[in-house]
C-alpha cells in the first residue's frame, strides 16, 4: 500500500486531486460552490448521482447542512463543522483523501471547505437496493417470512431486531482491493469463543482478490478443506435462523451484495435442522428429522442399491419381485447402469431448466418434463418402469434436505455410488460408505468436528437425532464457551 494523501486546505487541490481520479465517471458529480452570508468560503461537494438525496432538499442530511451555511459569517464555517453544533448523526471527519474517495464510492456524501484539512463525510440513503422480501429458499409453515437482502447494513439490523444486547457485536472490514465490499462478523460476547473469532480474521486476510460480490466467494477462499465437496460453512437467508445461532456461539458472517448469511462453525446435523423446528413440538420434530437422515440415504444410495442386487445380489429379494423386475426390463435395449444414468441425468437437466425458468414457468418445466420425458422413455422400451421410480424416489430425497447446498454432494456422491453398486455389488457400496464416512469423520469445521454430535458430545438438543423438549434443552451447544453453556433455567419460585 502506497502512501496516503492528506486533505489540502486548500479546496482547489482537493478538487484537482479528485477530477483525475474520477476521470470519465459520469456517476459521480463534482458540484463547487460557494457558501456563507457573503458567499465568500469555497465548498466542494462530491458524491455518486443515485447514492445521495437531493442536495437542497430540506429533509436531507447534506442539504441542511448547505441550506444552514448560506446563513452562517466565512469567519464561523470552520467552528460550526468542528462543533457540529446542527447535529447530524453519522458525519465524520476524514484525514486522507483516499479515505473520502472510499467513503464516496461506499454512498455517502463528502464535503470539503476552503482552509479545512479535513473532509467531511456525510451520510445518506446510500446505494439502491431491494426491500425486505420472503425469504426464497428456506420455506417455513411457522416462524417469520422476513429474508435478508442484499444491503449487509438492513441484514444486521434485521438481526439486531432480534438480539436487542450491546453484547451483540457487529464488526466491518473491507475485503477485495477494486470492489472494497464491506464484511461484517456478527457475534455474541460473552458467548462466542475468543479462538474462533482470531480463527476467523486470520483466514480473511489470508487472501488478496480484485472483488467480493457474494458470501459465496468468501466462502470458497476461506474453507480449509477446500477439494470437500461437503460445505464448512452454512449459509442462510433467514435472519431469524442468524439470530438463533448466534445465541449458540456461533458467528454469522454478512456480505454486502449478498442475501446469504455465513454461519461458523457448522456440523452435519446443523445442515438437517430447519429454523422452525425450535417453534414445532419436539415429537413432529424428531420425526421429520429421522425422515430427513433416511431421504439422504434414498437420495445417495437409492440408485447403487437397485444396481447392486439386480446385478449381484438377486438372493436378496424375493422371486416374485425379481421376476417382476426382469419383466419389467425385457425389451430394453441397454444395460441397467446406462439406463439409470440416463435418466439420472435428464432429471437433472430438466431440475436445472426449472431453476433458470421465470416464474411459474419454472415449476411447470418441472413437472411437464418429468412426466413426458419419464412416460415417452418407458413407452419406447428405452428404460423401465421401476428405474422412473428409483429416480423420482432419489430426487425426493434430495429435495427433502432442508439446506440446497447441502444436497449437492449427495447429488454427485449418488453417481459413485451408482458406479460401485453397478460393478461391485454391495461390497462396492460398504467400500463408498466407509470412505465418505472417513472423509466426514476427519472434517473440521473451525475446530470443531462435523459429524458432532455424533462423535463428539453434545447434549444440546438430545445428543443425536431426536430433538428434545424445549424445557429440557438447558445447554448450548459445543460452539459456545463452556462457562457458558446454562441457557436455560426455571426460576425459583417463591
Amino acid at each position: 500500500m502506497g502512501e496516503k494523501t492528506p486533505v489540502y486546505e486548500t479546496v482547489r487541490k482537493n478538487e484537482e486531486y479528485i477530477r483525475k481520479q474520477c476521470e470519465d465517471c459520469a456517476d459521480i458529480i463534482i458540484r463547487p460552490m460557494r457558501l456563507g452570508d457573503e458567499r465568500k468560503v469555497e465548498c466542494l461537494v462530491v458524491y455518486l448521482e443515485v447514492a445521495v438525496s437531493n442536495m437542497m432538499l430540506e429533509d436531507s442530511v447534506i442539504g441542511k447542512l448547505i441550506n444552514h451555511f448560506w446563513e452562517i459569517p466565512p469567519g464561523k464555517m470552520k467552528e460550526f463543522l468542528k462543533d457540529n453544533s446542527l447535529g447530524i448523526s453519522d458525519v465524520k471527519e476524514l484525514p486522507t483523501l483516499e479515505e473520502a474517495m472510499g467513503a464516496m464510492l461506499a454512498g455517502n456524501a463528502i464535503f470539503f471547505m476552503d482552509g479545512y484539512d479535513r473532509a467531511i463525510k456525510i451520510a445518506s440513503k446510500g446505494y439502491p437496493s431491494m426491500g425486505v422480501g420472503q425469504a426464497q429458499t428456506e420455506k417455513v409453515l411457522r416462524g417469520s417470512k422476513e429474508g435478508f437482502t442484499d444491503s449487509v447494513k438492513i441484514n444486521s439490523a434485521l438481526i439486531r431486531k432480534r438480539l436487542k444486547d450491546t453484547r451483540m457485536k457487529v464488526v466491518e472490514r473491507q475485503m477485495g482491493i477494486r470492489s472494497n465490499t464491506m464484511l461484517q462478523l456478527l457475534y455474541v460476547d460473552d458467548l462466542v469463543q475468543e479462538d474462533l473469532l482470531d480463527e476467523i480474521q486470520k483466514r480473511l486476510d489470508e487472501f488478496e482478490i480484485d472483488g467480493i460480490f457474494d458470501s459465496g466467494m468468501v466462502e470458497q477462499l476461506t474453507e480449509e478443506v477446500w477439494y470437500s465437496p461437503f460445505p464448512q460453512f452454512q449459509a442462510t437467508e433467514r435472519p431469524d435462523r442468524a439470530a438463533m445461532e448466534l445465541l449458540e456461539g456461533r458467528v454469522v458472517l454478512l456480505c454486502d451484495n449478498s442475501p446469504m448469511a455465513l454461519l461458523l462453525p457448522t456440523t452435519f446435523h446443523s445442515f438437517m435442522t430447519s429454523s422452525e423446528d425450535m417453534y414445532n413440538r419436539f415429537e413432529m420434530v424428531s420425526f421429520i428429522q429421522m425422515l430427513r437422515y433416511l431421504a439422504v440415504m434414498t437420495a445417495t444410495l437409492l440408485p447403487g442399491l437397485y444396481l447392486a442386487v439386480i446385478r449381484f445380489h438377486t438372493q436378496i429379494l424375493p422371486a416374485n419381485l425379481i421376476l417382476s423386475f426382469a419383466e419389467a426390463r425385457s425389451g430394453v435395449p441397454f444395460s441397467s447402469i446406462v439406463e439409470l444414468i440416463f435418466l439420472e441425468l435428464s432429471f437433472e437437466l430438466i431440475r436445472e431448466a426449472g431453476v433458470r425458468m421465470p416464474g411459474s414457468l419454472g415449476s411447470t418445466i418441472g413437472i411437464v418434463g418429468g412426466l413426458i420425458v419419464g412416460q415417452a422413455a418407458v413407452t419406447a422400451n428405452l428404460v423401465s418402469p421401476i428405474v422412473v421410480i428409483i429416480v423420482a424416489l432419489t430426487a425426493l430425497g434430495s429435495l427433502a434436505i432442508p439446506s440446497e447446498e447441502f444436497s449437492a454432494p449427495f447429488r454427485l456422491l449418488k453417481y459413485m455410488f451408482l458406479f460401485a453398486g453397478g460393478y461391485f455389488g454391495l461390497y462396492g457400496i460398504v467400500l463408498g460408505i466407509y470412505l465418505v464416512v472417513s472423509h466426514l469423520a476427519g472434517l473440521l469445521s473451525f475446530q470443531v468436528p462435523y459429524l458432532t454430535p455424533f462423535v463428539k458430545k453434545d447434549d444440546s438438543q438430545g445428543g443425536g437425532i431426536l430433538r428434545r423438549p424445549l424445557r429440557k434443552m438447558n445447554n448450548r451447544p459445543v460452539f459456545a464457551r463452556k462457562e457458558q453453556r446454562i441457557r436455560l433455567r426455571r426460576r425459583m419460585k417463591g
